[in-house]
């Protein structure tokens, strides 16, 4: 098993953590209804992806 020998540095450390943030979520306005929902994602409040209903919403 393999054990570090010298302390690594903290830049080493943050060069290495560089990937590791949070990414804001690809929201896009539903063509059909107007609101919000996720990218490549049946509407919630509607039911339609890609100009089909594919949902049946109980209102």
């Amino acid at each position: 098993m393999a054990v570090q020998q010298r302390r690594g540095s903290k830049h080493r450390k943050a060069k290495r953590r560089t990937h590791y943030k949070l990414t804001k979520p690809a929201i896009v306005k539903c063509p059909n209804c107007g609101e919000y929902k996720l990218s490549h994602k049946v509407c919630p409040s509607c039911g339609q992806y890609n100009g089909r209903q594919v949902l049946e919403v109980g209102e």
